[in-house]
């Protein structure tokens, strides 16, 4: 089958509000979204409300707790793994809502435009500027439940004078610059992004490693650094993850399934599926379709 013929996977559209481009939402444990490494052009901000876990953001690993802060910027190429009991508050907005300021001050988004050059991702919460940084996350977390009147801007307002603390407060020390080199980042988006695109293709490592002209050997440490896994494994999650987005349609054989996700044979795919979603496809199946025995 044909994968053009069904719905395509866009793990990096985030759909934010037209008149006002930003959300804020929370999360217990880490969904599948996050699991898998992906980049958007919305800039992020994770507030970590409880538990822990690791994050890995463009190949630097940040092990992380309650009261952590995280910094995305746009096509940082990031996955989320839950340590216990996760809690993340998470932050959305387009580039484009603090434009105007920058107008009057160009230095206003550094802390996301200069990410592993003059400041970290990571901002833990045992730094001195955490509990005012939290106290503006929780007041726009407030305001945007709320919806009480002029509510954006409030929102819009602490935004602004998160970034400023950050500005002032956050900045590294000279020398402690990691930022990987953009290079890298594009080449294994490209790999990603082709991978994405022709699941249902027999990859093998030597033809990934080709499409970025690099000796396989070479590749795959560099995705593995950027991906925390290697890149027939990940491949194996985009596959997984797509096999359960087939499923909740509920329009396709089990069978159609796996030979839609790439996989060959039904045995491996079952075996593969059990092990990583934790339940057999046809049981997933009949779940996301209701059809369990109440």
């Amino acid at each position: 089958m044909n994968r053009s013929t069904v719905a395509p996977i866009q793990p990096d559209h985030i759909s934010l509000p037209v008149h006002f481009p930003l959300t804020i939402s929370s999360s217990t444990g880490v969904t599948p979204s996050f699991q898998r490494l992906h980049w958007h052009r919305a800039l992020e901000i994770n507030w970590i409300a409880g538990g822990s876990g690791i994050y890995l953001i463009n190949g630097q690993e940040f092990q992380f707790e309650r009261g952590d802060l995280f910094l995305i910027d746009s096509h940082d190429l990031h996955r989320a793994f839950e340590g216990k009991n996760l809690e993340m508050v998470i932050v959305m907005f387009d580039p484009t809502l603090l434009a105007p300021e920058q107008r009057y001050d160009p230095d206003i988004m550094q802390p996301f435009r200069q990410t592993g050059v003059c400041f970290s991702n990571h901002i833990s919460h045992t730094h001195p500027a955490s509990p005012t940084l939290r106290g503006y996350i929780e007041t726009m977390m407030l305001e945007y439940s709320s919806a009480s009147p002029s509510h954006a801007s409030v929102i819009r307002g602490h935004l602004l004078l998160f970034l400023a603390e950050v500005n002032r407060k956050c900045r590294l020390n000279p020398g402690d610059s990691r930022r990987t080199k953009a290079k890298h980042l594009d080449q294994i988006r490209q790999v990603i992004r082709m991978m994405d695109a022709e699941l249902a293709r027999p990859w093998t490592l030597k033809e990934l490693a080709e499409l970025v002209h690099l000796s396989p050997s070479r590749f795959s440490a560099l995705f593995s650094q950027m991906a925390g896994t290697s890149p027939m494994n990940y491949l194996v999650q985009l596959r997984l993850d797509y096999a359960v987005s087939l499923l909740e349609q509920g329009d396709l054989s089990i069978l159609e399934i796996a030979e839609a996700s790439g996989f060959r044979n039904l045995s491996n795919f079952n075996r593969l599926f059990l092990h990583h979603i934790g339940m057999p496809p046809s049981a997933l199946k009949k779940r996301l379709l209701g059809e369990e025995k109440q």
